[in-house]
């Protein structure tokens, strides 16, 4: 008798097989389901999130037990959570800095992009299987089947580390405490110029970034300006890199008041040390131009506190001539803006700092859309065949840069310094591409205007 109760109280065959049936529902939610979609973006490139594979796990086992509705919304908040990461890590911005930008999420259009399209289709793919598959049963109890789930989700966690070991430092990209300074309006000599003889004109870039081991993009990067015969002939080049951490907003921040930070901190006080207000007490008029909207990351709130007074945006530019471009960010078209720019110096009745921040370059740059870059190979086919997605956007820096050349080596421009810099490096998802850019450095270019002196010297 006491044998046959013995042998009654063993788990049976069936029973076992329950327990891991449960553990194998479990495994293909919270390990592989929840992680497939950016798993498979792990040989073109992404931003390293083993973190948020381990996260996934451990909050995995301690709903297993809980009730559908439970797991679910933990599931949908561990899913919308590793997206906002992985969102932040292509952009480089921090989850607070990508919290505070989602207010502006219905200012952009992600639906002209097929690569925003493809990742919202996945996302949603991937929320209607859990809904499915949560309603099986994951409540397995025994503690080898729970070391298991553990080991899955931190196996798959090393593969995570170990598959973007080459792409450490290209995401994520804060300034540490104490990091060295660097700018292209500081190292140039760009605003030591401020001497009330010529104009100012500092040009942001939306994303350009350092060419690292590309010798033709480094060939074309400002080819339509440095090779010009007539710009050549009005100004000295002088080429530089400055080094970036975050996004387009502290990019500003860094050439406009020489520091790192962002505008956070002046949205409700004015700093009387960045640029546009140095300049302005030495007499400058001093205008902002952007070919967004003017509510984007509130630069129409912190422009005016950091110095300019007069601000120009997309719509503005529209209405004075320029054409409306697409793309996720739709505004003015960029290679139409220095001929407003020129007009702008032309009519100035004092010495102008002008600042303008570019649009059109920005991730992803889709076709059509009157962008202009659909014959790309215009500018390299040797881009268009190997990088196409660059060769697109070095399209857009070549319509910007010839427009510009033509205007500031016009017999009738004014006397005026330019400079050129990158806010970031180009964003881009994968790795073929991404790794086409140096990680940390953006580029300068700085036209100083030449003396009489130095033109009546110039060769003929």
């Amino acid at each position: 008798m006491t044998a046959l109760t013995a042998d009654m109280e063993k788990p049976s065959l069936w029973q076992v097989d329950d327990e891991v049936r449960k553990f194998g529902n479990w495994v293909l939610v919270w390990v592989v389901l929840a992680n497939i979609g950016f798993a498979a973006m792990w040989f073109s490139g992404a931003p390293p999130r083993h973190m948020e594979i381990v996260y996934a796990g451990l909050i995995g086992l301690v709903v297993k037990r809980m009730p559908f509705a439970i797991r679910y919304l933990a599931f949908v908040g561990i899913l919308t959570f590793s997206t906002l990461k992985f969102v932040g890590g292509l952009f480089n911005l921090d989850m607070s800095s990508l919290f505070y930008s989602l207010q502006f999420f219905a200012e952009i259009k992600p639906s002209n992009s097929f690569d925003y399209i493809a990742g919202a289709v996945t996302i949603i793919g991937v929320m209607i299987a859990a809904y499915k598959l949560l309603r099986r049963n994951t409540d397995f109890a025994r503690p080898l089947l729970i070391i298991a789930a553990a080991v899955a989700f931190i196996s798959l966690a090393a593969v995570d580390l170990w598959m973007g070991k080459d792409m450490r430092g290209h995401y994520f990209r804060a300034a540490p405490e104490g990091a060295v300074f660097g700018s292209a309006t500081g190292d140039s000599g760009f605003a030591a110029r401020a001497d009330g003889k010529r104009h100012l004109v500092l040009i942001v870039v939306e994303a350009m970034g350092v060419p690292k081991d590309n010798p033709e993009m480094a060939k074309l990067l400002f080819a339509p300006l440095v090779d010009n015969a007539a710009v050549q002939a009005r100004y000295d080049f002088k080429r530089g890199t400055a080094p970036y951490y975050n996004s387009t907003t502290a990019g500003e921040i860094r050439e406009l008041c020489g520091r790192w930070g962002d505008y956070y901190d002046l949205l409700d006080r004015k700093d009387s040390g960045c640029l546009p207000n140095v300049l302005a007490k030495k007499g400058y008029d001093t205008l902002a131009m952007h070919s967004f909207t003017g509510s984007f990351f509130k630069r129409e709130q912190w422009y005016p506190n950091i110095g300019f007074a007069k601000r120009e945006f997309g719509k503005d530019m529209m209405k004075a001539g320029a054409e409306k471009c697409g793309g996720v960010f739709p505004g003015a078209c960029d290679r139409q803006i220095p001929q407003q720019i020129a007009a702008k110096l032309k009519a100035a009745q004092k010495p102008t700092f002008l600042y303008w921040l570019t649009l059109n370059s920005h991730l992803p740059v889709p076709s059509g859309l009157n962008l202009n870059v659909d014959n790309c190979e215009r500018v390299s086919p040797l881009l268009k065949a190997e990088f196409p997605q660059i060769c697109r956007q070095f399209a857009i820096y070549h319509d910007i840069q010839t427009a510009l050349a033509d205007e500031i080596s016009a017999s009738d421009f004014p006397d005026a310094d330019i400079l050129l810099v990158g806010d970031h490096m180009p964003p881009y998802f994968d790795r073929h591409h991404r790794t086409q850019f140096d990680p940390g450095q953006v580029p300068w270019l700085y036209l100083r205007r030449k003396d009489e002196a130095d033109k009546s010297a110039a060769p003929r």
